[in-house]
């Protein structure tokens, strides 16, 4: 008996349909459910193609032809002479820096002298005693007021005398 009876599918077995999508069939289950279909091999000979491309993008990012090394070179040649000029100026102005400091330490140490020397100068000179000797020895006097003569300044610092001063 079992023999003669034809085989059936139990009614819940899914069926591929006219669309590439499978549906359940049977009295229970009446929605549509999509069944999992097989990676195709052109969606992954896709994936591969994009895999390579991608790779060989990243190796080509990463090797360095010939103009780029050339250009590189001359870059960090260039970034290496202004650090070194740059050091050189900088090495520069700080010797001048110096130099100006030692010189201003000179000129304050010749102020110092000048003045100190223009102190004993000033105390060495007896006022009184000059007096004295220009009028006692010397019969010098204080002249009076007629005898000052008084007379416009010109532009020049200094005056050249051609002739006798007139007297008024």
């Amino acid at each position: 008996m079992a023999a003669n009876r034809p085989v059936t599918r139990p009614s819940n077995v899914r069926r591929p349909s006219a669309h590439g999508q499978a549906y359940v069939e049977g009295n229970t289950a009446r929605k549509l459910a999509p069944a999992e279909m097989p990676v195709r091999h052109t969606q992954k000979r896709q994936q591969q193609k994009v895999g390579y491309t991608v790779r060989r993008n990243k190796e080509k990012a990463l090797q360095m032809d010939l103009p780029y090394l050339i250009g590189l070179v001359i870059a960090a040649c260039c970034a290496l002479y202004l650090c070194v000029n740059y050091l050189h100026l900088q090495s520069s102005i700080t010797a001048k820096i110096n130099n100006i400091e030692k010189l201003e330490q000179q000129v304050e140490s010749v102020k110092s002298e000048n003045d100190a020397l223009a102190i004993r100068i000033n105390t060495y000179v007896d006022l009184d005693y000059v007096y004295k000797v220009a009028t006692e020895e010397l019969g010098m006097v204080y002249a009076n007021k007629n005898q000052v003569l008084l007379y416009d300044k010109t532009e020049s610092e200094y005056i050249r005398q051609y002739e006798d001063i007139p007297q008024h």
